[in-house]
């Protein structure tokens, strides 16, 4: 069997999340159910990441073992016609026969769009947190700055995860004001993320730009001596999957 890797964008909206359920919509069961109609039988579909129920991607990729030959550049055609339209096949590829997904991906981006306008963008309101608070950017940009590097981010994770190891890499976190447009996007680079990680670590962001939490506190969450600096969590549509990297 030959498989294939996709990319993927979805909004995320109406699913809850990537990952199949048994009563609930998900961008997975939807691509296995597309993958049903072309292949004419069922075809498990592996991702690189689960994201959260109402969080989109741009980027997101998954594998699956194709049971017979269909040109790779015929794939994306195929799946997008009988996919909602709220997901999309960008491209589509065959990878050697260990490729896998998940466990291949060298490193992920994620972004967070807040909207700073006064009253929400309505064109905005399913992809970005409306948060018209004043925001001490700087304060924000020091915290970004403590978050980089391999820390122990268990302070970072939310209830209901089974993951054991909770030391994790970022290689970036940055900001970027867009006043003329009134947003700020938070964007997170990293070897891997817990589960919420980045709407938890939004949230801390956004204490500190209130002065609702110092730097020092950050410092202590990452060490587990103050876990209240790491909640509540951002609300999901803000985030985005941008980018997996395999390379």
């Amino acid at each position: 069997m030959n498989k294939i890797k996709l990319h993927i964008s979805y909004d995320g909206t109406r699913y809850s999340g990537f990952q199949i359920q048994d009563n609930a919509p998900t961008i997975q069961g939807e691509l296995e159910k597309a993958l049903a109609v072309i292949y004419k039988q069922p075809v498990r579909v592996t991702g690189a990441g689960r994201t959260d129920a109402g969080v989109h991607a741009r980027g997101q990729a998954a594998h699956y073992e194709a049971p017979f030959h269909i040109a790779v550049s015929n794939l994306p055609a195929a799946l997008n016609a009988v996919l909602p339209g709220d997901i999309v096949i960008t491209g589509a590829e065959a990878v050697p026969a260990d490729f896998h997904a998940r466990f291949q991906a060298k490193r992920k981006i994620y972004c967070y769009t807040i909207d700073r306008a006064p009253y929400p963008q309505v064109l905005l309101r399913l992809y970005s947190y409306h948060f018209p608070a004043a925001l001490d950017l700087e304060a924000m940009r020091a915290g970004a700055k403590l978050l980089q590097g391999r820390h122990d981010f268990a302070a970072f994770q939310a209830a209901g995860s089974t993951v054991r190891d909770t030391v994790r890499t970022l290689y970036r976190v940055e900001l970027q004001d867009l006043p003329r447009i009134q947003l700020l996007k938070l964007r997170f680079e990293g070897d891997g993320f817990l589960y919420k990680m980045v709407r938890l670590l939004t949230g801390s962001l956004l204490k500190l730009g209130q002065g609702k939490l110092a730097v020092k506190d950050l410092a202590a969450a990452l060490e587990g001596c103050c876990p209240a600096a790491a909640s509540p969590a951002a609300p999901p549509h803000g985030l985005c999957l941008e980018q997996v990297i395999y390379e």
